[in-house]
């Protein structure tokens, strides 16, 4: 094992965002701001200006362009990196399915902010979730620790089942928040990340084709695209248990699909994604102490949905409140879908109640968790599928 040479430093979160794209030598970054992301192109233009990052910083008109030099780049073997939020995301959402189901490992962090009306610049998760269905890896984070790692190992789950990633955190609860980070040593982080070599490469003038500016196809050879595309994503959590167990031997940090805490004898279980799991945390150890056997699993991974590590964790549970950032209108939380999905089939099936909280950037206090908890805790099934938290307060 190499002796860990690092840099601990206090940045934000969007600026362990550029460290990660340059520990991970990105070298085609299209870059378009839009505001609370705009931080982070700012800082990997810097770097690239100041000799610190070899890559080519690409200024475009718009999200849906970023994305365009993104497949452009990495269908020659080129390693790209881009960053965007909110209606920037949604302004690549026809190329997002480009770069998804044509199997491009780009890597893109997403800053969440809610989509309007009304307008705000506070956060929700509805902007990467509303992707979920492009062929993208998704996964969210806790800290910006977490962000900076997750990008790193973000390349080597990406490149080994080739498929893009979106790392989203939370708009100014990560963005413009700072904490303290340890920045790899760059030549521990090149032994973890090789470069980016794949089999097949277009070079102008070679003859290969490439599926999606080659024509159309018959039913059958789009039929067998979907499969492929399908059968990648199923490799993604063996991809990714291994990306994390050779960065733990290296760095002596592990993030999981799911983690559960307390969760041995709970009785009621909490289950989060993003900022506010931190906040979750210290209510549990709470509740703990005053003898209430509260637990909680934190989803890092939306997409493909670790279905398995759910129901490992919460069958024979007898009730789990989900808290969802997001909400798919016209059915509900987007998390508590998939927990409710995952444990469609499963015996002991708990209750499952779906909290809608915190939508644009509201804030998730302790006595907020608390009264959720003190709620589910005293009803025996849920008495609709989406509670909003200002009704039962």
């Amino acid at each position: 094992m190499k002796t860990l040479i690092s840099m601990k430093t206090l940045i934000s979160g969007n600026y362990a965002v550029a460290y990660g794209a340059k520990l991970s030598r990105a070298k085609v970054i299209p870059i378009y701001p839009i505001t609370p992301q705009t931080t982070i192109v700012e800082k990997l233009a810097a770097l690239v200006g100041d000799g610190e990052l070899d890559a080519k910083i690409v200024h475009v008109e718009s999200e849906h362009s970023a994305m365009a030099i993104c497949i452009g780049a990495t269908i020659t073997g080129t390693r790209t990196f881009t960053a965007t939020s909110s209606h920037g995301l949604a302004l690549m959402h026809e190329l997002l399915f480009f770069a998804g189901f044509g199997r491009l490992p780009i890597v893109m962090v997403n800053v969440h902010r809610a989509l309007a009306p009304p307008w705000t610049l506070a956060t929700d998760q509805t902007d990467s979730l509303a992707q979920r269905d492009t062929g993208w890896i998704l996964l969210e984070c806790e800290t910006n620790q977490e962000v900076l790692d997750t990008i790193i190992q973000s390349y080597r789950v990406a490149e080994e089942v080739m498929l893009p990633c979106m790392v989203s955190m939370d708009g100014f609860y990560h963005s413009h928040a700072y904490e303290p980070i340890d920045i790899p040593d760059a030549e521990l982080v090149d032994s973890y990340l090789p470069p980016y070599n794949p089999p097949d490469k277009y070079k102008l003038g070679s003859g290969l084709a490439l599926c999606y500016c080659s024509g159309t196809v018959d039913q059958s050879l789009y039929y067998e695209f979907r499969y492929h595309v399908q059968k990648a994503m199923e490799r993604v959590p063996e991809a990714f248990d291994k990306a994390e167990k050779d960065f733990y031997k290296l760095f002596g940090r592990k993030y999981c699909a799911v983690e559960g805490y307390y969760m041995d004898d709970a009785e009621l279980v909490i289950a989060v994604a993003g900022s506010m799991t931190s906040m979750v945390r210290m209510v549990v150890e709470d509740f703990r102490r005053s003898g209430k056997k509260v637990g909680m699993v934190k989803v890092k991974m939306f997409r493909p949905f670790p279905k398995e590590d759910i129901r490992r964790f919460l069958a024979g549970v007898p009730k789990v409140a989900v808290f969802d950032r997001n909400i798919s209108m016209g059915d509900g939380g987007i998390l508590a879908q998939g927990i409710r999905s995952a444990l469609y089939s499963v015996d002991e099936r708990p209750a499952v109640f779906g909290f809608i909280v915190g939508l644009g950037g509201a804030d998730i206090t302790p006595n907020i968790i608390g009264d959720i908890i003190d709620y589910a805790w005293q009803q025996d099934a849920p008495k609709e599928d989406n509670i909003w938290t200002e009704v039962i307060r």
